[in-house]
C-alpha cells in the first residue's frame, strides 16, 4: 500500500461508525439541512421576484414547470442514490479505491444521460408536458421558456448534485455546504439581473429565473470538478486507473437507483396530477398560485430539512451496515426522526401564527389566493410531522440498499390512495380545495406509517452490495 492510498483511507471519518451515533447523525445532518434551506432560497427568490415583476401567473408558471421538471430529472438523479449506497457501504468498510470508482462511473453516466437524453427530449416535449396540468394560456406562456431552459442546460446542476451526494455519503457534509452557499449567492445575484434586467441585459421575467439557476449550477460544477480531478477531497478521480465505463458498477448504480428513480417519478407525477386537480377548481389560477407558494415553497421549510436528515440517515446507516454494525443504523434513524419532529413543530407554529405575512413575502395581494393559502397551511402544519418521519425512515431504507420498499410505499401513499380519493370525489360532485388539502395530509400519514413498518421488518440488514475487488 502506498503512502498516498494510506492518506486516502484515513481521510474517511471513522467516528461515523465508531463514535456517538447522535453526533454522527448531527454532523452530517446540519450542514445538509442548512444547505437545503439556503438552496431553497433560490426558489423563494424566484417566486418573490417573479411575483412582484410578473404577477401570480408567473408564480403559477414556476410551480407548474418545476413540478414537471422534477418528474423527469429525478430519474437521472436516482443514479446518485445508487452511487450513495455504494459509497457509504465502501466508506464504512474503509475502501477508498472502490468509493472513487463508484463516484466516477456515476459522473460519467449522469453526464451522458443529461446531455444526450434529457436536453433534446425535454426541449421538444415541454409543450406536451405543460398541456397535462390544466394550466391557463397565460401560465403556459410563462412556463414554456422556463421549462425548456431548465431541461437543455441542466447538466451543471446534475454534476453539482452528484458531487454533493458523493461527499456526504463518504462522510464530508461541510464541503457541499460551502459550495452550496456559493451556489445560492451566485444564483440570487443572477436572478436579480435576469428576472428584472440590468443595464444592457433585458428583463427575461419568468425565464430569467431559470437562466440564473442553470448558469450558477454550471459555474459551480466546473469549479467542483476541478477539485475532484485534483484529488483534494475525500473522494476524487486523481488515482483512477481506468477512465472507461465499468458496466458492472453502472449496473449496480441502476440496480439500486432505478427503484428510487421510479419512486421519484411516481411522486412527482402525482404532484403534476395534483396540480391538474387544483387546476380544475373554480378559481384555478388562484388555487395553483396558492398551491405553488404554500406547498411547493413554504412547506419546503420542512422538506428541505427533512431531506437533509434523509441524507444523514442514509449515509450513517449505510456506513454502519458496511462496518457490520446494523444496530447503529437503527439508532441513527431514531435520532434523525426526533430532530425532524422538532423542526416540523417550529415551522408549524409559523404557519399558524403568521400565514398572511408569509404569503405577503411573495407579493401576494389577491384575497382569493391568500384565503386559499392560509387554509392550505393549516393542513400542511399537520402533514409536516408525518412527512419528516417518513423521509428519515426512507433514508434509513435507501442508505442500506432497500430502494424497492420506498418505491412501493410511494405508489400506495402518493398515488393510489390520495389521487384515487380525489378521482372519486370529482366524479361524484364539484371538487373543493379542502378535499385536495385533506388528500395531501392523508398521503403523508400513510407514507409515514408504511415506512416505519417496512424499516422494522429488518430486511435491509441482509442486502448485499457487490462490486469488483480492489485492483481488478
Amino acid at each position: 500500500m502506498t503512502a498516498g492510498s494510506e492518506r486516502e483511507e484515513k481521510s474517511f471519518d471513522r467516528s461515523i461508525v465508531e463514535g456517538p451515533i447522535g453526533r454522527a447523525v448531527w454532523m452530517l445532518a446540519w450542514p445538509t439541512m442548512l444547505q437545503n434551506i439556503l438552496g431553497g432560497m433560490q426558489g423563494l427568490v424566484d417566486h418573490i421576484m417573479v411575483g412582484h415583476y410578473v404577477g401570480f401567473e408567473g408564480n403559477a408558471a414556476i410551480g407548474v414547470a418545476w413540478q414537471i421538471f422534477l418528474v423527469v430529472i429525478v430519474f437521472i438523479m436516482s443514479l446518485f442514490t445508487g452511487m450513495g449506497i455504494l459509497v457509504a457501504r465502501f466508506a464504512g468498510a474503509d475502501d477508498s479505491e472502490r468509493v472513487n470508482r463508484a463516484v466516477y462511473q456515476a459522473f460519467l453516466t449522469a453526464v451522458i444521460l443529461a446531455v444526450g437524453v434529457l436536453a433534446p427530449l425535454g426541449y421538444f416535449l415541454s409543450p406536451t408536458l405543460l398541456s397535462l396540468v390544466n394550466a391557463t394560456d397565460a401560465v403556459r406562456a410563462e412556463a414554456l421558456p422556463y421549462l425548456r431552459t431548465m431541461f437543455v442546460y441542466s447538466v451543471g446542476m446534475m454534476i453539482f448534485f452528484m458531487l454533493g451526494g458523493a461527499l456526504r455519503s463518504a462522510g464530508d457534509a461541510r464541503t457541499p455546504l460551502n459550495y452550496g452557499i456559493a451556489l445560492t449567492i451566485l444564483n440570487i445575484l443572477l436572478n436579480i439581473v435576469f428576472i428584472r434586467g440590468l443595464g444592457p441585459i433585458p428583463a427575461y421575467g419568468t425565464q430569467g429565473a431559470a437562466m440564473g439557476t442553470v448558469i450558477a449550477g454550471g459555474v459551480l460544477a466546473i469549479v467542483a470538478l476541478r477539485q475532484l480531478f485534483a484529488g483534494v477531497w475525500v473522494v476524487g478521480f486523481k488515482k483512477l486507473t481506468s477512465w472507461a465505463p465499468d458496466w458492472k458498477i453502472i449496473t449496480s448504480l441502476f440496480r439500486f437507483g432505478i427503484p428510487t428513480g421510479i419512486q421519484g417519478v411516481a411522486m412527482n407525477a402525482a404532484g403534476v396530477i395534483m396540480l391538474r386537480f387544483v387546476g380544475s377548481l373554480a378559481q384555478s389560477a388562484e388555487a395553483q398560485a396558492a398551491y405553488s407558494i404554500g406547498y411547493v415553497q413554504l412547506f419546503s421549510l420542512i422538506t428541505w430539512t427533512s431531506v437533509g436528515l434523509l441524507g444523514a440517515a442514509a449515509a450513517v446507516g449505510g456506513q454502519n451496515l458496511g462496518a457490520g454494525k446494523p444496530e447503529r443504523t437503527v439508532r441513527a434513524v431514531h435520532v434523525g426522526s426526533g430532530i425532524g419532529i422538532a423542526v416540523a413543530a417550529a415551522v408549524g407554529i409559523l404557519f399558524i401564527a403568521i400565514p398572511d405575512a408569509l404569503f405577503a413575502v411573495f407579493g401576494m395581494q389577491d384575497p382569493v389566493v391568500i384565503d386559499l393559502g392560509v387554509q392550505l397551511l393549516l393542513f400542511l402544519t399537520v402533514s409536516g410531522f408525518f412527512i419528516t418521519v417518513a423521509l428519515v425512515y426512507t433514508g434509513g431504507l435507501q442508505g442500506t440498499g432497500d430502494t424497492r420498499g420506498p418505491l412501493y410505499i410511494s405508489i400506495v401513499s402518493q398515488i393510489i390512495v390520495p389521487l384515487g380519493l380525489l378521482t372519486v370525489l370529482q366524479a361524484t360532485g364539484e371538487l373543493e380545495p379542502i378535499e385536495i388539502w385533506s388528500a395531501i395530509v392523508l398521503g403523508h400519514v400513510l407514507r409515514c406509517v408504511l415506512s416505519i413498518v417496512r424499516f422494522r421488518t429488518g430486511k435491509w440488514r441482509h442486502i448485499k452490495v457487490e462490486m469488483a475487488p480492489k485492483g481488478s
